[in-house]
């Protein structure tokens, strides 16, 4: 039958993409995918598809191998490879990417996905870094409320073992760019109680 075709299977693939039934874009796709080796177009339709079914690692992957100089440089496909690169366990690799368009008509929409996704992830510390630079950027107090957030998570995560104080100091530094209340009792009555109770070399003051 004309399903079975290559084309015909890319008929169904696109028709599926279109009612936004990604497992099922990816049945069709998958079972034709030897045949577009060096194709950009289907690496970046694989590439989307896989994102957007939650097949991160696959879907990275798939648009890195994109050549085409004028995918590689629209912001739908920085943005998906960013939040790919997040949901992979690789934010520093998100943060370098933003780093490469800052000053850019998108950074500040890959902030705030970077922002966001991170947090989500427990990224804290890349997400504070992010939220700070929003904050800087855009006076909503809704930039604040993550960057604390993200601040807090940080935090925690030093206390159970799973970052390093170093970073804490970093984020102690982020907290103090901000004019806020909040801020001093954070650091004063929370973080540097804990830090002396626990011999945590901290510079906080």
């Amino acid at each position: 039958t004309e399903c079975d075709t290559i084309p015909g299977r890319q008929c169904m693939a696109s028709c599926f993409f279109l009612l936004k039934q990604f497992d099922d874009v990816l049945v069709y796709l998958r079972s034709i995918r030897g045949y577009f080796t060096n194709d950009d177009d289907f690496h970046w339709n694989f590439g989307i598809a896989c994102a957007a079914a939650g097949e991160y690692k696959e879907a990275k992957d798939s648009l890195m191998a994109v050549q085409s100089d004028k995918y590689r440089s629209e912001f739908c496909y920085v943005s998906w490879v960013c939040r790919c690169h997040i949901m992979c366990g690789e934010p520093q690799m998100a943060w370098e990417t933003y780093s490469r368009l800052e000053g850019s008509s998108d950074a500040f929409n890959l902030l705030t996905i970077i922002a966001n996704d991170c947090y989500k992830m427990g990224q804290f510390y890349w997400s504070c870094r992010a939220f700070d630079v929003l904050e800087r950027l855009d006076a909503d107090p809704e930039y604040w409320d993550g960057k604390r957030g993200a601040a807090v998570g940080v935090f925690q995560q030093v206390i159970a073992g799973r970052e390093t104080p170093e970073r804490l100091q970093e984020v102690v530094s982020l907290l103090r760019s901000t004019n806020n209340p909040q801020v001093e009792y954070m650091i004063n009555k929370v973080i540097k109680k804990w830090a002396k109770e626990n011999r945590v070399n901290l510079d906080l003051d």
